[in-house]
């Protein structure tokens, strides 16, 4: 998952605390909130809001719900360092490490969760069975700044996992929603998804804003130094993910406004299976690092890269592939609402962990 995190006071920390979360980070579930219940108002207060969203689409996402996706998932990926993705392979247990737990685990316990939690819920269980796959980028960096964690390490790690996601989350997509369920013998209720399909939403919403994020970061950093692009204009351009992904969620919600009402329980038990996720995949993941002795540091970054998800993208391809209306983007939506104080939560729980289990360090 992804905000709009401008610069962060990251000098007051000790060993103990937390570096300070910027405001628009601190108060990310209730921006989200306030944008669902906008939302559902707008839909009361517009009838035929949907027709008229979807007049204009681009690949069959409504063209204001489109704008919105591309400008959250822009500054996102501006941020990533992908001059570091040569250093990849320094550390070969790290990096295993990290790809085990994020394109094996993480995806298998999601589908796991999912089918045992909303056995009943098809289109939610899709739904997150698609945030299991979008592994985090660039909000990892700020739990990581804020656990006090390896800084080069999650640099490396982000940008590597921005770049196999646009390789492998076709296929991973049409494992998981397709091929898997069939080996099991579970009810997909006659449920198919194309592996062109998925990889053609992910190389337009993940692809572009990629491709426009590395030309922007090596067209600036040649021209103006990367002092200047990193103290300058990131900070100035990061607010916009924030904008889009609140834009995104008042259209949804405007258009989604009568399956939520209806349902609310319904939408209230995609919580427990993401609750679940996160707190598994944390504790094995930091248990992980400890048992390979990496230190507090390197397994802080392991933890919470493995941790955290990127629901912009899953946003992106469940509104690509089932649209704007469907309870897949829903799920998609409810997401980044669970995971921020979840997250929040698991930086003390780290660095409380990092007291008993670590050697002491000195500030």
């Amino acid at each position: 998952m992804t905000t709009a995190s401008p610069a962060r006071d990251t000098t007051s920390a000790t060993p103990d605390q937390p570096r300070h979360l910027s405001t628009l980070d601190r108060f990310l579930p209730v921006w989200i909130g306030l944008a669902m219940l906008a939302g559902l108002v707008l839909g009361r207060l517009v009838p035929g809001l949907g027709e008229a969203l979807s007049a204009v689409e681009v690949e069959g996402v409504s063209l204001p719900i489109a704008i919105g996706l591309l400008v959250m998932m822009y500054p996102v990926l501006a941020k990533v360092r992908y001059d570091r993705l040569d250093t990849v392979t320094g550390d070969r247990r790290m990096l295993g490490a990290s790809l085990v737990l994020n394109w094996l685990v993480g995806p298998a316990l999601m589908f796991t969760l999912a089918w045992l939690l909303l056995p009943d819920l098809p289109e939610y269980r899709t739904g997150l069975i698609i945030v299991g796959l979008a592994r985090c980028i660039a909000m990892v960096i700020i739990w990581n700044d804020l656990a006090c964690g390896d800084r080069e390490a999650a640099a490396v790690l982000v940008a590597f996992n921005s770049v196999f996601q646009v390789l492998m989350f076709g296929v991973l997509g049409w494992f998981y929603l397709t091929v898997l369920p069939g080996w099991l013998g579970l009810d997909s209720q006659g449920f198919e998804v194309s592996i062109w399909e998925v990889a053609r939403t992910v190389l337009i919403f993940l692809g572009i804003p990629l491709l426009a994020g590395f030309m922007t970061r090596l067209i600036c950093v040649r021209k103006r130094g990367e002092q200047w692009y990193e103290e300058w204009f990131l900070p100035r351009i990061s607010p916009l993910a924030l904008y889009g992904l609140l834009f995104t969620i008042v259209l949804l919600f405007a258009i989604q406004g009568s399956a939520i009402t209806d349902d609310p329980l319904d939408v209230a038990r995609i919580a427990l299976p993401l609750l679940a996720y996160f707190l598994l995949m944390f504790g094995v993941s930091f248990w992980w690092g400890y048992s390979m002795e990496f230190g507090y540091e390197r397994t802080a970054t392991l933890s919470f890269t493995a941790a955290s998800n990127n629901f912009e993208l899953a946003i992106a391809v469940a509104i690509g592939v089932f649209g704007a209306t469907s309870g897949e983007a829903l799920a998609g939506v409810v997401g980044p609402l669970i995971e921020v104080p979840v997250l929040v939560g698991l930086v003390y729980v780290s660095l409380w962990l990092r007291r008993r289990m670590f050697s002491p360090v000195t500030p």
